[in-house]
């Protein structure tokens, strides 16, 4: 259950990483597996507990098969937050290095 890791992660930075003293980044990868009611309390977490104090979120998903649920649950928050948070899928060996450095690419800076 992804859920259990984000909660932990939003429980991290709340204790140790004062968000108006720090950057913050989160970068997950996975195979996409997740149980299906356990992804929408994923995109809830994010959502109202992490994306507020994070500067971004990249999720890579690492597979050669189709994608799975959480991969359709974080590619709403993308289209909800493309700013903030970021997608990218994973095949081959040879797709590592162009989708790091397309999901850490120097971009122009938002204004709050």
């Amino acid at each position: 259950m992804v859920s259990s890791a984000l909660n932990l992660t939003d429980e991290i930075i709340k204790k140790r990483f004062d968000s108006n003293h720090w950057n913050i980044y989160i970068a997950q990868a996975s195979d996409g597996d997740n149980w299906e009611a356990d992804s929408p309390r994923c995109q809830k977490i994010i959502t109202k507990n992490l994306l507020p104090c994070i500067r971004y979120f990249a999720y890579v998903e690492i597979t050669e098969r189709q994608h799975q649920n959480l991969w359709r649950a974080y590619q709403t928050l993308q289209k909800q937050s493309p700013e903030y948070f970021s997608t990218a899928h994973i095949r081959h060996f040879n797709d590592i290095y162009p989708v790091f450095r397309q999901l850490f690419e120097k971009r122009e800076q938002v204004q709050s």
